[in-house]
This record gives C-alpha cells, structure tokens and sequence, in this order.
C-alpha cells in the first residue's frame, strides 16, 4: 500500500549577518544579495536608522557609491509595521538600532523571511556595538568582511578613530576613521591613551 508522503507548507526564513569594520564592503555585499532577489523577483524591503544621513535620506550609498532606496526608520519595532508582504528584508547600519533589534529579527524569520543584516561589530573603542553581538549569535550565516589596514596593508578588522571625540555614535568618513589591523589599532590606542 502506497502511502503519500506529508507535505509541509511552511515557509522558511533565516538570518544573515554581515560584519565588519569601517570600508570593509559590508553596504556593498547587503546590496549586492538584495538586488539579486529583486532580480529573482522576491518582494523586497530595506531599511536604515534615520539618523544615518551622511550620504542621503533616504538611499543606502556604499562607499562605491552604489546605492538602493531604503525606508528610513527610528525603532527596531518599525520593522514589524513597515515589512509587510516581504520575503526578503535588508537592514543596514544595524549597530545604530536599539536592543530589540535581535528579537524583531527572530520574529521577522520565524515567520518565514529571509533578514539579511549589515553592521559594525565593534566600536571605535574595538569593543561589541550595539545589538549586533546578540544577532551574529542568532543568525544562520555570519560574513565577516575585512578592510585593508591604512597603514601596513594587512587584514583590518578595527575602525579607528582619528577625532578625539568620545562619543559612541559619530556618524563619519574618511576623515573621522580609517580601517587598522588588530596591531596597528592597538598601537594606535596604546597612544591615544597616554
């Protein structure tokens, strides 16, 4: 006697990290997976923290200078509200959202989304930014992407800080930071410490 096999309608959803520090290419590579799912004609959504402006409003801008529209928004919560009908979801600049970030993410892919993120793993101070530790640790696939030290040319993993600015959050470029190695970031602080 033949018996039909169970089919399952269940629709799977995961989540991709991208990391990296400062001019590693992590923007490049979000936009890269996100345009080829809207070539494959998969219902796509980005978003971005309202408060990265630096190149535009509204666009993600890599530092390639290619670019994608994106919905900018000020809450981890937004997200539920305004990704609707998506398969895929985009998130970049992820270390400027508020803890709740992860959980949404959770929810977003238990419910059948694919949510590929892109983010700084690491302050200027080379320590955890953000949520993005609690969604690396959450997340199917984690990309780590590398600059290329400013100063001996080997693999940079650290954004260091050229202002002497304190703060957390200093939105900036080429002029605020410049991607070290783990030898050269350390050098670095070991001055700026004296």
């Amino acid at each position: 006697m033949f018996v039909e096999p169970r089919r399952y309608n269940i629709r799977t959803g995961w989540i991709e990290v991208i990391c990296g520090s400062m001019f590693s290419g992590k923007t490049e590579e979000l936009l890269r997976r996100l345009k080829r799912a809207q070539f494959a004609n998969q219902r796509v959504e980005i978003f971005k923290p309202q408060i990265d402006t630096r190149y535009d409003e509204t666009m993600i801008v890599s530092h390639d200078e290619n670019q994608i529209q994106s919905n900018p928004i000020s809450s981890s919560e937004s997200l539920l509200l305004y990704s609707n009908e998506a398969d895929v979801i985009g998130i970049d600049e992820a270390q400027f959202f508020d803890d709740r970030l992860p959980d949404v993410c959770n929810i977003l892919a238990k419910s059948g989304v694919r949510v590929i993120v892109a983010g700084l793993d690491m302050d200027f101070r080379g320590q955890p930014f953000g949520p993005m530790p609690a969604l690396m640790a959450n997340a199917e696939f984690v990309t780590k992407v590398h600059a290329i030290c400013v100063r001996c040319g080997n693999p940079a993993g650290y954004s260091y800080r050229l202002d002497e600015s304190d703060k957390t959050i200093l939105l900036g470029e080429k002029k605020e930071y410049e991607p070290r190695c783990r030898a050269c970031f350390n050098e670095g602080m070991k001055d700026r410490n004296k």
